[in-house]
């Protein structure tokens, strides 16, 4: 059995479009619909094996992925660039810590962000605070997942560093760049299990952008027999009739055999139609996700994609099956077809949002309520009731079809 590396709760505040602190929830409410879906330790609460974030653009969808890679490559980065990584990294570019512009007081206050996450038998707190680039504030903690009380690994402010019993042990230095989180130092400097540990789950986050038109270019190709052929099986599950792929080297291009009538044709990847580049970039790195247990964050994961396609990506998560590691996705989206109660259950729908001060908001579609204070029914057509405005999160489509009340 591998090691389990689950996402539990990411908590933020001032991050570009975010003023106020906002938490975004991974662990299963007391729900009916989907429970065999759940992802089940020994102990502590059920995850959730899928998130989708759902709002307007500027609403702040990507911004929350955003502080999410923000924190990843704030402590991945200093580790990757001494080659003392302990994995290859598959991580999008690094994302800088900036406070929200709205405010002028929130300029010269700090980013912060928390982290909860679970890696074999432990939960770990992780905090870090980042000011114009610097460190001044850190803490990492661990306890047994379903204790009480947690050990204090170490807690950093702008002048000091307090090492906990475990850390006094190891007599490490306590001297380090402001510029540089501690969790990163440690793991460069020394070869401490719980440090290396915890930098591994960061290591093993998979933060990728297809809204980007790089995306697809920057594509992933594993000669391993096993996963080729688990790739083309997925791919014709779906209905794109591939029956091998090979790299030349010569001339860097991705070709794509379809056999026809006895006869082997073969395309350049950019002879194929977007929808099939764009499942051909993403799909190894979700195989690959779902091979090693991986927390995978992707933006607009629907651009492209036909929704019975999408649907099969989600399912493929939500299904024990095809997902016995524990990996959770986590993508925005602005696909209606799959806003779903056959697809979702309510804490898996999410809506960021801009409010009367232009700052995001965010919450689930379990924390709403309607008029008569009950919650949304799971049996409720959640599309649209979206489009409708009863979730808030200005519905952008619906705004669309009142234009022709005015023109």
């Amino acid at each position: 059995r591998r090691l389990e590396r689950l996402l539990c709760q990411f908590s933020f505040e001032n991050f570009r479009s975010y003023k106020g602190e906002v938490t975004f929830d991974l662990q299963a409410k007391d729900l009916p619909e989907f429970t065999d879906s759940l992802i089940c330790g020994e102990k502590g609460s059920k995850l959730l094996p899928v998130s989708v974030i759902y709002g307007p653009n500027g609403g702040g969808k990507t911004t929350l992925l955003q502080a999410l890679a923000c924190l990843v490559t704030t402590v991945v980065r200093p580790v990757q660039e001494l080659e003392q990584s302990h994995i290859p990294l598959i991580i999008q570019q690094r994302v800088t810590a900036e406070p929200f512009l709205f405010d002028p007081e929130t300029s010269g206050k700090p980013t912060e962000f928390l982290l909860y996450f679970r890696v074999n038998g432990y939960e770990y707190r992780y905090y870090l605070a980042l000011m114009k680039g610097e460190i001044i504030g850190e803490v990492l903690d661990r306890k047994k997942v379903g204790a009480k009380k947690p050990a204090h690994i170490f807690d950093r402010d702008e002048e000091n560093i307090d090492l906990g019993p475990m850390l006094k042990r190891e007599g490490v230095n306590t001297k380090v760049s402001r510029k540089m989180p501690y969790l990163s130092f440690l793991t460069i400097n020394y070869n401490i299990p719980v440090i290396e540990e915890v930098v591994k789950w960061f290591e093993m986050c998979i933060i990728r952008n297809y809204a980007n038109p790089k995306a697809e270019k920057n594509i992933f190709v594993f000669d391993d027999p096993d996963y080729k052929r688990r790739i083309l099986a997925v791919l014709n599950d779906m209905g794109i009739d591939i029956t091998d792929y090979r790299f030349d080297e010569e001339n860097e291009q991705l070709y794509l055999t379809r056999q026809i009538q006895d006869k082997s044709y073969e395309l350049g990847f950019y002879q194929e139609s977007d929808g099939t580049r764009k499942l051909l970039a993403a799909l190894p790195v979700i195989l690959l996700a779902l091979r090693q247990g991986c927390l995978t964050v992707i933006d607009e994961l629907d651009a492209k994609l036909h929704p019975k396609l999408l649907r099969y990506v989600i399912n493929m998560f939500k299904n024990k099956r095809t997902n016995p590691y524990g990996a959770q996705l986590i993508f925005t989206s602005h696909d209606m077809a799959t806003m779903k109660n056959t697809v979702f259950r309510r804490d898996e729908i999410w809506f960021a949002a801009l409010d009367e001060n232009h700052s995001s908001e965010l919450y689930s579609l379990y924390d709403i309520r309607r008029e008569d204070n009950q919650r949304v029914n799971r049996t409720a057509s959640f599309d649209k009731q979206y489009l409708e405005g009863r979730y808030g999160a200005d519905p952008y489509l619906q705004n669309m079809l009142n234009w022709g009340d005015w023109m």
